[in-house]
């Protein structure tokens, strides 16, 4: 009988000691979201998430990666002493416009579990609209005379857009070349390229 209670009593603390932490147990995130709202495209963003160490031993944050190549990380590297905070840091880039979801993943020293972290947003684009003049040469077009056998018709080339360098200041509206075509029973003659300028 005393065999029994004893391998029974060294089973129990064997299990115990072997236990999995769970994240829960080490460690808590004061937010594991954090919303960065609008920004400007191009202009990257920090954010900082804070873990305080709930544990009686030091805690040690061995990895907090992103999910995607537009996010730099980094943490803090020395162990978290029970009660203390350490962060981990999220740079986005901002490259992309529209919405946005991103996420690190957290693994902590001596716990098998990982912590997925979201940071979130949209990216906007502050240009200025096109002015009035602009938009009507973007929808231009550029008439040229064409011979079709022993007629000559008009044919036509929408020009290229200029660059709009802000709301009122069109700069360097882009050359357009139109090729005079004739057309024969046989086949289809280019002519030397005329240059059309704006």
């Amino acid at each position: 009988m005393k065999k029994v209670v004893l391998t029974l009593a060294i089973a129990v603390l064997s299990f115990g000691t072997f236990a999995q932490k769970k994240i829960s147990d080490v460690a808590k995130f004061e937010n594991e979201t954090i919303d960065f709202g609008k920004i400007k495209q191009g202009v990257p963003v920090k954010g900082t998430f804070t873990v305080t160490n709930i544990s009686n031993e030091p805690l040690i944050i061995e990895q907090a990666n992103p999910t995607c190549g537009c996010t730099i990380s980094d943490y803090t590297k020395s162990p978290i002493a029970p009660g203390k905070t350490g962060v981990i840091n999220a740079t986005y880039n901002a490259a992309a416009l529209n919405h946005f979801e991103k996420h690190l993943t957290v693994k902590f020293a001596g716990v098998d579990e990982v912590k997925s972290i979201t940071f979130t947003g949209e990216v906007y684009n502050d240009a200025p609209a096109p002015t009035e003049e602009a938009a009507k040469l973007k929808t231009a077009a550029v008439a040229t005379p064409v011979e079709v056998g022993q007629k000559t018709v008009t044919a036509t080339k929408t020009v290229i857009a200029p660059k709009v360098v802000a709301a009122k200041k069109v700069v360097a509206a882009k050359k357009a070349t139109v090729k005079k075509v004739t057309l024969t029973k046989k086949a289809i003659v280019a002519a030397p390229q005329t240059e059309v300028k704006q």
